[in-house]
């Protein structure tokens, strides 16, 4: 059996499969909390139940092999940004273009006008930071595509396809490598962990946003 609770509500989820990854994705901590000024947004669970897209044998489903490489070896899904520089250069379609060519499955899509509140909480873990205020004007001066990706260690993989942080550090082949410069115009974010992914896709979507729908290219992608 698997829970949560937040000062709301409390979920459980029962007689699902030892195979089967369960993610609740929950409000952030300022929507939770109690007196915070967001009782006027709706508070919504998102409950993902991800099949694993294969059985994997041998070392990558060792305990140390994943705590070494960082691959899961399991479905999984991750959140991508295309931040307001990349909407404005017209490189939206290209992102997608090399996420769908790399075989993994599209299942939330939306263009928005993000609020201080909402980035405020994506941002939460920088808001000491010396750059926090350049970061907020920079998130806020136009429109950001948020996305939602499925599949076989999309979250590990996603972070590889984008680069680093610094462009400068970027492989080319990577999206930072081939079209970036500086770091305060980087392009796109993708969630670093599952965990950090979990939270972003129930900041930037409803249940209701995202889709779960049938691939039929999948066995032509895994063994």
């Amino acid at each position: 059996m698997i829970s949560a609770t937040c000062p709301r509500f409390e979920v459980f989820l029962s007689n699902v499969r030892a195979d089967v990854r369960a993610y609740v994705l929950l409000p952030s901590f300022r929507q939770c909390a109690p007196s915070t000024g967001h009782d006027d947004l709706p508070v919504s669970v998102h409950i993902c139940l991800l099949l694993p897209v294969r059985r994997l044998s041998g070392p990558r489903l060792a305990r140390s092999g994943a705590e070494s490489t960082g691959w899961t070896g399991v479905n999984e899904r991750t959140f991508i940004a295309v931040k307001p520089d990349g909407v404005q250069r017209r490189l939206v379609g290209e992102i997608v273009r090399r996420f769908e060519r790399r075989g993994f499955k599209l299942v939330g899509l939306k263009l928005v006008q993000a609020s201080e509140s909402l980035l405020k909480d994506h941002y939460w873990d920088l808001r000491t930071k010396p750059f926090f205020r350049d970061l907020m004007s920079y998130m806020s001066s136009g429109p950001v595509v948020a996305m939602v990706w499925e599949g076989l260690d999309v979250v590990k993989t996603a972070r590889k396809m984008l680069g680093e942080t610094n462009p400068a550090d970027s492989l080319p082949g990577t999206i930072r490598g081939d079209y970036c410069v500086e770091v305060g115009r980087n392009v796109i974010h993708g969630s670093d962990s599952v965990e950090s992914a979990q939270k972003e896709i129930s900041l930037w979507f409803r249940q209701n946003e995202l889709h779960c729908w049938e691939d039929n290219s999948s066995h032509w992608i895994y063994n």
